[in-house]
């Protein structure tokens, strides 16, 4: 049961992850309305568009909610279960 909470909660951080690799490798300006993802956006707007200030804003923006997410979840793990990694 250990082993299953500590993946939950570290696996959280990770689920506004969407595959930018395989989106990235079919990306078109088509298909931006339909299949644009955060990542994505963060890519065209810092790399392509050359805003780099608005793209690391979005992105640290990103990893601030993965980080709440996280805490979040570990925080519930340690009331409902009485979980504790330390």
């Amino acid at each position: 049961m250990s082993y299953i909470i500590l993946m939950a909660v570290l696996n959280m951080g990770y689920i506004l992850n969407a595959g930018f690799e395989q989106i990235l490798m079919l990306y078109s300006p088509s298909v931006y309305s339909t299949g644009d993802v955060i990542d994505t956006w963060v890519y065209r707007a810092g790399l392509v568009n050359a805003q780099y200030s608005l793209a690391a804003a979005v992105g640290l923006l990103r990893s601030l909610v993965g980080f709440v997410l996280i805490t979040f979840s570990y925080w519930l793990a340690k009331k409902r279960w009485n979980y504790s990694i330390f």
